[in-house]
Protein backbone atom coordinates (compact mmCIF):
# COMPACT_ATOMS: atom_id res chain seq x y z
CA UNK A 1 0.00 0.00 0.00
CA UNK A 2 1.55 3.46 -0.82
CA UNK A 3 1.25 6.56 1.46
CA UNK A 4 -1.99 7.69 -0.17
CA UNK A 5 -3.64 4.43 0.45
CA UNK A 6 -2.51 3.99 3.86
CA UNK A 7 -4.18 7.60 4.70
CA UNK A 8 -7.39 6.45 3.06
CA UNK A 9 -7.72 3.62 4.85
CA UNK A 10 -6.84 5.69 8.64
CA UNK A 11 -9.43 8.08 8.01
CA UNK A 12 -12.10 5.72 7.11
CA UNK A 13 -11.07 3.22 10.63
CA UNK A 14 -11.12 6.93 12.54
CA UNK A 15 -14.63 7.33 10.91
CA UNK A 16 -16.00 3.89 12.01
CA UNK A 17 -14.17 4.24 15.35
CA UNK A 18 -16.63 7.26 16.00
CA UNK A 19 -19.57 5.60 14.75
CA UNK A 20 -19.15 2.64 16.82
CA UNK A 21 -18.43 5.03 20.39
CA UNK A 22 -20.81 7.50 19.48
CA UNK A 23 -23.91 5.40 21.12
CA UNK A 24 -23.29 4.75 25.21
CA UNK A 25 -25.20 1.47 24.47
CA UNK A 26 -22.46 0.36 21.52
CA UNK A 27 -20.14 0.64 24.45
CA UNK A 28 -21.45 -1.72 26.97
CA UNK A 29 -22.44 -3.92 24.25
CA UNK A 30 -18.89 -4.01 23.19
CA UNK A 31 -16.98 -4.15 26.57
CA UNK A 32 -19.77 -5.17 29.67
CA UNK A 33 -21.63 -7.71 27.27
CA UNK A 34 -18.57 -10.08 26.65
CA UNK A 35 -17.90 -10.26 30.82
CA UNK A 36 -21.74 -10.63 31.38
CA UNK A 37 -21.54 -13.54 28.96
CA UNK A 38 -18.64 -14.73 30.16
CA UNK A 39 -19.61 -15.22 33.93
CA UNK A 40 -23.29 -16.82 32.38
CA UNK A 41 -21.44 -18.93 30.47
CA UNK A 42 -18.79 -20.18 33.00
CA UNK A 43 -21.53 -20.83 36.01
CA UNK A 44 -24.69 -22.30 33.23
CA UNK A 45 -22.32 -24.35 31.02
CA UNK A 46 -21.19 -27.03 33.01
CA UNK A 47 -21.23 -30.66 33.18
CA UNK A 48 -20.44 -31.09 36.84
CA UNK A 49 -22.84 -32.63 39.03
CA UNK A 50 -23.16 -31.81 43.11
CA UNK A 51 -25.68 -32.33 45.28
CA UNK A 52 -27.62 -34.71 43.95
CA UNK A 53 -30.78 -35.55 45.13
CA UNK A 54 -30.19 -39.10 46.38
CA UNK A 55 -32.76 -41.59 48.47
CA UNK A 56 -31.26 -44.80 50.54
CA UNK A 57 -32.93 -47.51 51.74
CA UNK A 58 -31.21 -49.37 53.89
CA UNK A 59 -31.91 -53.29 54.77
CA UNK A 60 -28.97 -53.85 56.32
CA UNK A 61 -29.37 -51.31 58.99
CA UNK A 62 -25.42 -51.90 60.63
CA UNK A 63 -23.13 -49.38 61.04
CA UNK A 64 -21.22 -50.56 57.87
CA UNK A 65 -24.35 -50.05 55.84
CA UNK A 66 -24.62 -46.50 57.55
CA UNK A 67 -20.99 -45.70 56.34
CA UNK A 68 -21.92 -46.24 52.62
CA UNK A 69 -24.63 -43.14 53.15
CA UNK A 70 -22.05 -40.85 54.91
CA UNK A 71 -19.05 -41.75 51.97
CA UNK A 72 -21.81 -40.51 49.70
CA UNK A 73 -22.52 -37.55 51.71
CA UNK A 74 -19.05 -36.90 52.59
CA UNK A 75 -17.93 -36.76 48.92
CA UNK A 76 -20.24 -33.71 48.14
CA UNK A 77 -21.75 -34.93 44.77
CA UNK A 78 -24.72 -36.49 46.63
CA UNK A 79 -26.81 -34.84 49.15
CA UNK A 80 -29.43 -37.66 50.76
CA UNK A 81 -32.70 -36.60 50.91
CA UNK A 82 -34.56 -39.52 52.88
CA UNK A 83 -33.94 -42.93 54.14
CA UNK A 84 -36.44 -45.88 54.47
CA UNK A 85 -36.17 -49.73 55.11
CA UNK A 86 -38.77 -49.99 52.28
CA UNK A 87 -37.86 -50.99 48.58
CA UNK A 88 -40.90 -48.80 47.57
CA UNK A 89 -40.22 -46.06 49.13
CA UNK A 90 -37.02 -45.84 46.87
CA UNK A 91 -39.10 -46.38 43.52
CA UNK A 92 -41.94 -43.47 45.28
CA UNK A 93 -39.29 -40.95 45.46
CA UNK A 94 -37.92 -41.96 41.80
CA UNK A 95 -41.39 -41.74 40.64
CA UNK A 96 -41.83 -38.17 41.58
CA UNK A 97 -38.69 -36.68 41.10
CA UNK A 98 -38.11 -35.93 44.85
CA UNK A 99 -34.69 -37.81 43.92
CA UNK A 100 -32.45 -38.67 41.14
CA UNK A 101 -30.20 -40.91 42.63
CA UNK A 102 -31.44 -44.07 44.67
CA UNK A 103 -28.77 -46.45 47.02
CA UNK A 104 -30.49 -49.84 47.70
CA UNK A 105 -28.55 -51.76 50.68
CA UNK A 106 -29.75 -55.29 50.83
CA UNK A 107 -29.61 -57.19 53.77
CA UNK A 108 -26.24 -58.97 54.52
CA UNK A 109 -24.19 -55.71 53.37
CA UNK A 110 -21.86 -55.98 56.30
CA UNK A 111 -21.76 -60.16 56.61
CA UNK A 112 -20.99 -59.88 52.85
CA UNK A 113 -18.14 -56.97 53.45
CA UNK A 114 -16.48 -58.54 56.32
CA UNK A 115 -16.57 -61.83 54.50
CA UNK A 116 -15.00 -60.72 51.84
CA UNK A 117 -17.01 -61.92 49.43
CA UNK A 118 -18.08 -58.76 47.37
CA UNK A 119 -21.07 -57.04 49.07
CA UNK A 120 -23.19 -55.75 46.66
CA UNK A 121 -25.04 -52.54 46.34
CA UNK A 122 -27.84 -50.71 43.79
CA UNK A 123 -27.29 -48.00 42.63
CA UNK A 124 -30.92 -46.59 40.90
CA UNK A 125 -30.41 -43.48 38.90
CA UNK A 126 -33.19 -41.07 36.94
CA UNK A 127 -32.42 -41.61 33.06
CA UNK A 128 -34.41 -38.70 32.13
CA UNK A 129 -31.26 -36.21 33.25
CA UNK A 130 -29.12 -38.42 31.44
CA UNK A 131 -26.10 -36.29 31.75
CA UNK A 132 -26.56 -35.78 35.57
CA UNK A 133 -27.22 -39.25 35.58
CA UNK A 134 -24.55 -41.12 34.03
CA UNK A 135 -21.69 -38.46 35.76
CA UNK A 136 -23.70 -39.64 39.13
CA UNK A 137 -23.80 -43.02 38.70
CA UNK A 138 -20.12 -42.65 38.17
CA UNK A 139 -19.21 -40.99 40.99
CA UNK A 140 -21.38 -42.97 43.09
CA UNK A 141 -19.86 -46.72 41.91
CA UNK A 142 -16.15 -44.76 42.28
CA UNK A 143 -17.13 -43.70 45.91
CA UNK A 144 -19.21 -47.06 46.96
CA UNK A 145 -15.75 -49.10 45.51
CA UNK A 146 -13.59 -46.86 47.51
CA UNK A 147 -15.61 -47.32 50.82
CA UNK A 148 -15.52 -51.07 50.44
CA UNK A 149 -12.15 -51.70 49.76
CA UNK A 150 -10.84 -48.86 52.69
CA UNK A 151 -8.77 -50.45 55.06
CA UNK A 152 -8.35 -53.65 53.27
CA UNK A 153 -5.17 -54.88 51.25
CA UNK A 154 -5.49 -54.87 47.68
CA UNK A 155 -6.58 -58.31 46.00
CA UNK A 156 -3.74 -60.20 44.10
CA UNK A 157 -3.69 -59.38 40.62
CA UNK A 158 -3.63 -56.04 38.53
CA UNK A 159 -4.19 -52.50 41.09
CA UNK A 160 -5.87 -49.97 38.77
CA UNK A 161 -4.93 -46.22 39.96
CA UNK A 162 -6.55 -43.74 37.34
CA UNK A 163 -5.30 -39.81 37.65
CA UNK A 164 -5.65 -37.61 34.87
CA UNK A 165 -3.48 -35.38 33.31
CA UNK A 166 -3.96 -31.35 32.72
CA UNK A 167 -7.18 -31.38 34.66
CA UNK A 168 -6.95 -33.81 37.63
CA UNK A 169 -10.39 -32.71 39.19
CA UNK A 170 -11.71 -33.11 35.89
CA UNK A 171 -13.49 -29.63 36.09
CA UNK A 172 -15.75 -29.11 33.32
CA UNK A 173 -15.25 -25.09 34.23
CA UNK A 174 -11.69 -25.63 33.44
CA UNK A 175 -12.51 -27.15 29.86
CA UNK A 176 -15.31 -24.76 29.37
CA UNK A 177 -14.10 -21.34 29.88
CA UNK A 178 -11.32 -21.25 27.18
CA UNK A 179 -13.98 -22.50 24.71
CA UNK A 180 -16.26 -19.70 25.95
CA UNK A 181 -13.87 -17.18 24.42
CA UNK A 182 -13.79 -18.59 21.52
CA UNK A 183 -18.27 -18.46 21.01
CA UNK A 184 -17.86 -14.91 22.54
CA UNK A 185 -15.12 -13.54 19.94
CA UNK A 186 -17.34 -15.07 17.02
CA UNK A 187 -20.64 -13.38 18.35
CA UNK A 188 -18.59 -9.92 18.83
CA UNK A 189 -16.52 -10.36 15.46
CA UNK A 190 -19.78 -11.20 13.42
CA UNK A 191 -22.42 -8.71 14.86
CA UNK A 192 -20.09 -5.70 14.58
CA UNK A 193 -19.20 -6.56 10.86
CA UNK A 194 -22.70 -8.53 9.83
CA UNK A 195 -23.92 -4.63 10.32
CA UNK A 196 -21.52 -2.44 8.60
CA UNK A 197 -21.80 -2.61 4.89
CA UNK A 198 -25.52 -3.08 5.40
CA UNK A 199 -25.91 -0.16 7.42
CA UNK A 200 -23.81 1.98 5.13
CA UNK A 201 -26.50 0.63 2.45
CA UNK A 202 -29.61 1.45 4.62
CA UNK A 203 -27.88 5.30 5.68
CA UNK A 204 -27.68 5.76 1.63
CA UNK A 205 -23.86 6.78 2.58
CA UNK A 206 -22.20 3.84 0.46
CA UNK A 207 -22.78 5.37 -2.53
CA UNK A 208 -21.21 8.44 -1.55
CA UNK A 209 -17.77 5.88 -0.24
CA UNK A 210 -17.98 4.02 -3.68
CA UNK A 211 -17.64 7.46 -5.83
CA UNK A 212 -14.66 8.06 -3.75
CA UNK A 213 -11.17 7.24 -4.21
CA UNK A 214 -11.29 4.00 -1.63
CA UNK A 215 -11.15 0.84 -3.15
CA UNK A 216 -13.13 -2.19 -2.29
CA UNK A 217 -10.06 -3.83 -0.68
CA UNK A 218 -9.16 -0.33 1.08
CA UNK A 219 -13.12 -0.14 1.90
CA UNK A 220 -12.83 -3.77 3.87
CA UNK A 221 -9.85 -3.27 5.56
CA UNK A 222 -10.88 0.02 6.71
CA UNK A 223 -14.27 -1.74 8.00
CA UNK A 224 -12.57 -4.32 9.48
CA UNK A 225 -9.51 -3.07 11.20
CA UNK A 226 -11.49 -1.07 13.99
CA UNK A 227 -13.89 -4.31 14.70
CA UNK A 228 -10.34 -6.11 15.05
CA UNK A 229 -9.25 -3.89 17.10
CA UNK A 230 -12.36 -3.89 19.81
CA UNK A 231 -11.78 -7.91 19.38
CA UNK A 232 -8.50 -7.66 20.71
CA UNK A 233 -9.15 -5.47 23.71
CA UNK A 234 -12.41 -7.90 24.25
CA UNK A 235 -10.18 -10.73 24.07
CA UNK A 236 -7.92 -9.02 26.95
CA UNK A 237 -10.81 -8.39 29.19
CA UNK A 238 -11.65 -12.04 28.91
CA UNK A 239 -8.56 -13.48 29.44
CA UNK A 240 -7.97 -11.92 32.40
CA UNK A 241 -11.64 -12.41 33.32
CA UNK A 242 -10.67 -16.08 33.03
CA UNK A 243 -7.74 -15.93 35.26
CA UNK A 244 -8.07 -13.97 37.70
CA UNK A 245 -12.05 -14.72 38.47
CA UNK A 246 -12.62 -18.11 36.81
CA UNK A 247 -8.74 -19.32 38.41
CA UNK A 248 -8.25 -21.66 35.06
CA UNK A 249 -4.87 -22.26 34.96
CA UNK A 250 -2.48 -21.07 32.10
CA UNK A 251 0.60 -23.07 30.85
CA UNK A 252 0.90 -21.70 27.48
CA UNK A 253 2.33 -18.82 26.07
CA UNK A 254 0.91 -16.13 25.74
CA UNK A 255 2.32 -14.82 22.29
CA UNK A 256 0.88 -18.52 20.76
CA UNK A 257 -2.76 -17.32 21.78
CA UNK A 258 -2.06 -13.86 20.32
CA UNK A 259 -1.51 -15.51 17.23
CA UNK A 260 -4.30 -18.35 17.07
CA UNK A 261 -6.58 -15.28 18.20
CA UNK A 262 -5.50 -13.05 15.48
CA UNK A 263 -6.06 -15.59 12.85
CA UNK A 264 -9.60 -16.47 14.20
CA UNK A 265 -10.45 -12.87 14.55
CA UNK A 266 -9.94 -12.15 11.02
CA UNK A 267 -11.66 -15.55 10.15
CA UNK A 268 -15.15 -14.16 11.98
CA UNK A 269 -14.51 -10.69 10.26
CA UNK A 270 -14.38 -11.92 6.67
CA UNK A 271 -17.44 -14.55 7.79
CA UNK A 272 -19.11 -11.21 9.28
CA UNK A 273 -18.22 -9.18 5.65
CA UNK A 274 -19.69 -11.50 3.58
CA UNK A 275 -22.96 -11.60 5.31
CA UNK A 276 -23.09 -8.01 5.24
CA UNK A 277 -22.56 -7.92 1.37
CA UNK A 278 -25.03 -10.45 0.53
CA UNK A 279 -27.93 -9.05 2.94
CA UNK A 280 -29.70 -5.65 1.82
CA UNK A 281 -31.48 -4.67 5.73
CA UNK A 282 -29.70 -4.89 9.23
CA UNK A 283 -32.81 -7.34 9.92
CA UNK A 284 -31.71 -9.77 7.46
CA UNK A 285 -27.91 -9.73 8.15
CA UNK A 286 -28.83 -9.79 11.77
CA UNK A 287 -31.00 -12.86 11.36
CA UNK A 288 -28.77 -14.36 8.76
CA UNK A 289 -25.67 -14.60 11.51
CA UNK A 290 -27.73 -16.26 14.28
CA UNK A 291 -28.48 -18.65 11.38
CA UNK A 292 -24.69 -19.23 10.69
CA UNK A 293 -23.73 -19.50 13.94
CA UNK A 294 -25.91 -22.47 15.23
CA UNK A 295 -24.38 -24.76 13.38
CA UNK A 296 -20.83 -23.48 13.74
CA UNK A 297 -20.89 -23.59 17.38
CA UNK A 298 -23.03 -27.05 17.11
CA UNK A 299 -20.31 -28.62 15.52
CA UNK A 300 -17.52 -26.83 17.18
CA UNK A 301 -17.13 -29.54 20.33
CA UNK A 302 -18.06 -26.52 22.47
CA UNK A 303 -21.26 -28.10 23.63
CA UNK A 304 -20.70 -31.38 22.22
CA UNK A 305 -17.57 -33.74 22.18
CA UNK A 306 -16.45 -33.75 18.20
CA UNK A 307 -15.50 -37.66 18.57
CA UNK A 308 -19.27 -38.78 19.28
CA UNK A 309 -20.50 -37.20 16.05
CA UNK A 310 -21.51 -39.40 13.05
CA UNK A 311 -18.84 -39.78 10.81
CA UNK A 312 -19.61 -37.21 8.38
CA UNK A 313 -20.44 -34.35 10.79
CA UNK A 314 -16.78 -34.83 12.44
CA UNK A 315 -15.34 -34.67 8.94
CA UNK A 316 -17.68 -31.40 8.60
CA UNK A 317 -16.23 -29.80 11.36
CA UNK A 318 -12.78 -29.77 9.86
CA UNK A 319 -14.34 -26.91 7.95
CA UNK A 320 -15.51 -24.84 10.90
CA UNK A 321 -12.81 -21.74 12.20
CA UNK A 322 -14.54 -22.51 15.45
CA UNK A 323 -13.60 -26.29 16.45
CA UNK A 324 -9.99 -25.39 15.49
CA UNK A 325 -9.29 -22.17 17.85
CA UNK A 326 -11.62 -23.98 20.77
CA UNK A 327 -8.71 -27.11 20.17
CA UNK A 328 -6.17 -24.80 19.87
CA UNK A 329 -7.56 -22.36 22.83
CA UNK A 330 -7.50 -25.44 25.28
CA UNK A 331 -4.39 -27.07 24.52
CA UNK A 332 -2.71 -23.61 25.37
CA UNK A 333 -4.41 -22.95 28.41
CA UNK A 334 -4.40 -26.91 30.00
CA UNK A 335 -1.57 -28.08 28.11
CA UNK A 336 0.86 -25.36 27.43
CA UNK A 337 1.47 -26.62 23.81
CA UNK A 338 2.75 -24.50 21.38
CA UNK A 339 2.75 -23.62 17.30
CA UNK A 340 4.97 -26.72 16.76
CA UNK A 341 1.89 -29.22 18.24
CA UNK A 342 -1.04 -27.29 17.02
CA UNK A 343 0.67 -25.94 13.31
CA UNK A 344 -2.24 -27.82 11.17
CA UNK A 345 -5.26 -25.77 12.93
CA UNK A 346 -2.75 -23.02 12.77
CA UNK A 347 -2.49 -23.01 9.15
CA UNK A 348 -6.39 -24.15 8.51
CA UNK A 349 -7.24 -20.83 10.46
CA UNK A 350 -5.15 -18.91 8.29
CA UNK A 351 -6.76 -20.64 4.92
CA UNK A 352 -9.99 -19.61 6.19
CA UNK A 353 -8.98 -16.16 7.13
CA UNK A 354 -7.47 -15.61 3.66
CA UNK A 355 -10.98 -17.44 1.67
CA UNK A 356 -13.38 -15.45 4.33
CA UNK A 357 -11.59 -12.24 3.28
CA UNK A 358 -11.36 -12.82 -0.17
CA UNK A 359 -14.93 -13.93 -0.69
CA UNK A 360 -16.33 -10.44 0.99
CA UNK A 361 -14.10 -8.33 -1.02
CA UNK A 362 -14.48 -10.07 -4.24
CA UNK A 363 -18.82 -9.73 -3.36
CA UNK A 364 -18.44 -6.60 -2.35
CA UNK A 365 -16.22 -5.72 -6.06
CA UNK A 366 -18.87 -7.60 -8.15
CA UNK A 367 -22.14 -6.06 -6.31
CA UNK A 368 -20.25 -2.52 -6.60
Amino acid sequence: MDRSSVQRVAALVRKELRQIFRDPKTKRIIFASPVLQLLLFGYAVTTDVRDVPTYVVDLDRTAESRGVADALTASGYFSIIGSSTRAADLEDALDAGKAVVGIHIPVGFARDVHAGRGATVQVLVDGSQSNTATVAQGHAGRVIQEYGMAGRPAAAGVALEARAWFNPGLESRLYNVPAIIGVLLLLMCMLLTALTVVRERELGTLDQLMVGPLTPGELMMGKTLPVALIAVIDLVIIFVVALLWFRVPFHGSIAVLLLASTLYILTCLGLGLFISTISRTQQEAFMTMFLMMLPLVILSGFMYPVEAMPPLFQHLTQLNPVRHFLQVVRAIFLRGDGVAELWLHFVALAIMAGVALGASTARFRFNA
